[in-house]
C-alpha cells in the first residue's frame, strides 16, 4: 500500500504516548478484575439533567441541521459571557470560535499561530497531547520544565532563555494537567512581559478554571495581553460534558474570523442539537458550583488519607481534578511504580513522565471516582509504598 503521509505519522513519532498503563487497566476492569481506576480525567458522573433534558427538547424541536461555521449566535454569546467571567476581560461574540471540545481548541489555536517550521514554548509538566498538536502543525517545540519543589511554578527566567529568533507562540495550562498547580499573578505577569518584549502569542489553556484553588487569574486580564492572548476553554470539566465535545477559543476578532476558514475545513460547525443545550447549560450554569464543591471535597478526602505517607510527598495539587504525588524516594522511575502498584495492589495511575520530564519521579492521581474509593485506593497506596522495594535502590 503507499505509504502514510509524514504528517501523521510524526504525531506520535514513538507509537508510544505515555497511556499504555490505563489501557491495560481498563482492559483487566472490562475483564472483571477489581481496579481502581485513577489514571483519567472522566467524570464518574452523568452530565447534570437539566443539560440532558435540554438537548432532548433540541431534539424534538427539529434542531437536526447544519450550524454557522463558528457556532450559533447564542452560543458564541454565552461562551462570550462566561469569557467575560472567567477571563476578567469583556468580551463580545465576535472573539469566540465554538470548537468541538477543548483538543479541537487547541488544536485550532496552534494551527492559527505557528506555520511549519515555527517555534513554540511550552511550559511542563504538560497536557499529554500538546507535543503531538505542535507537530501536526509541522512546528518546533521546546520545553521548559517547571521544578517540583517550586511548586510547579513556571520559572520565567528558563522561559526568556528558550525564546529562539523563529519562536511565535508560549503554551501554558492553569490550573494545570497533571499537577493541578495554579500559576500565581507574580508567575503570568513574568510570562506576560516576554510576550510583549518579543510580540508572542500566549496560548492560555484554562479548562479546569472553575475547579481552581481561590482565584482565577486569567493572563488576558494584565494589560497589554487581550490582543495577544488565546484562551483555550471548554464543558467537559467545568459543566460535566467530556463526551458532548464542547469547546472555544477566546481571541482578538481578527484571528478569530481567520479561524472560521479552518473550522470550513475541519470540523464544518458543530452538532445543532448539542450546540443549543449546551447554550441553555452556559446561560444557567448546570453543575457548575457542584462539581467544583464535588473535587474540592474529593481533593481534601485525598489529601487527608495519604497525609504523613512514609516517603511520598504532594506536588501542586491546588485545583483541577487531579493530585500529583512525588514517589522518588519509593521508586524512582514513575513508569515503574505504575505497573507494579497496578499489579500488586490493582491500582491505575498514570506516570508523571506521560506528561513531560518535569514529572519525572511521579504519577498523577484522578479524583474522578468516589470518596470511598479515593479513601480505599489512598489505604493500598499506603500498603504498596510500606513493601515496595526498587531495584534501583
Amino acid at each position: 500500500m503507499p505509504h502514510p503521509s509524514s504528517r501523521i505519522t510524526g504525531i506520535i513519532p514513538s507509537g508510544k504516548d505515555g497511556w499504555e498503563v490505563h489501557f491495560l487497566a481498563m482492559t483487566r476492569r472490562q475483564a472483571g478484575e477489581d481496579i481502581i481506576m485513577l489514571s483519567v480525567g472522566d467524570h464518574d458522573f452523568d452530565t447534570p439533567s437539566e443539560t440532558v433534558e435540554a438537548c432532548v427538547r433540541a431534539v424534538r424541536d427539529g434542531f437536526h441541521h447544519y450550524t454557522q461555521l463558528p457556532g450559533i449566535p447564542k452560543l458564541r454569546k454565552a461562551m462570550a459571557d462566561v469569557s467575560t467571567r472567567s477571563t476578567g476581560c469583556i468580551t463580545d461574540k465576535d472573539e469566540i470560535i465554538a470548537t468541538p471540545g477543548g483538543q479541537a481548541a487547541l488544536y485550532a489555536a496552534v494551527q492559527a499561530v505557528l506555520d511549519p517550521g515555527g517555534h513554540a514554548i511550552v511550559v511542563a509538566p504538560y497536557y499529554a497531547t500538546y507535543p503531538g498538536t505542535f507537530r501536526a502543525a509541522g512546528a518546533g517545540f521546546t520545553v521548559v520544565e517547571t521544578r517540583a519543589e517550586d511548586g510547579f511554578q513556571p520559572n520565567v527566567a528558563a522561559i526568556e532563555k528558550a525564546v529562539e529568533p523563529n519562536t511565535r507562540a508560549i503554551l501554558i495550562n492553569t490550573p494545570n494537567n497533571p499537577t493541578g498547580a495554579v500559576y500565581t499573578r507574580k508567575s503570568l505577569e513574568g510570562i506576560a512581559e516576554i510576550c510583549i518584549r518579543h510580540d508572542l502569542w500566549l496560548l492560555s489553556d484554562e479548562v479546569y478554571w472553575t475547579l481552581g484553588g481561590g482565584e482565577h487569574i486569567s493572563p488576558r486580564s494584565l494589560p497589554g495581553m487581550a490582543e495577544r492572548t488565546l484562551v483555550l476553554n471548554s464543558m467537559s470539566k467545568s459543566h460535566g460534558m467530556t463526551g458532548w465535545r464542547i469547546g472555544w477559543v477566546t481571541g482578538p476578532t481578527s484571528l478569530i474570523r481567520q479561524l472560521v476558514s479552518l473550522n470550513l475545513v475541519t470540523t464544518y460547525g458543530l452538532t445543532d442539537f448539542v450546540s443549543h443545550a449546551a447554550t441553555e447549560a452556559l446561560e444557567n450554569d448546570y453543575g457548575v458550583k457542584e462539581i467544583a464543591e464535588r473535587y474540592a471535597a474529593r481533593r481534601t478526602v485525598f489529601l487527608d488519607a495519604v497525609r504523613g505517607m512514609n516517603e511520598v510527598t504532594v506536588r501542586g495539587s491546588a485545583g483541577g481534578m487531579y493530585v500529583m504525588l512525588d514517589v522518588r524516594a519509593v521508586e524512582p522511575d514513575c513508569e515503574k511504580f505504575a505497573w507494579a502498584f497496578l499489579e500488586k495492589e490493582r491500582v491505575s495511575v498514570m506516570p508523571g513522565i506521560s506528561f513531560g520530564d518535569a514529572a519525572k519521579g511521579h504519577v498523577r492521581i484522578s479524583l474522578c471516582q468516589p470518596e470511598d474509593i479515593l479513601r480505599e485506593a489512598a489505604e493500598r497506596l499506603r500498603r504498596f509504598v510500606s513493601t515496595h522495594r526498587s531495584k534501583a535502590a
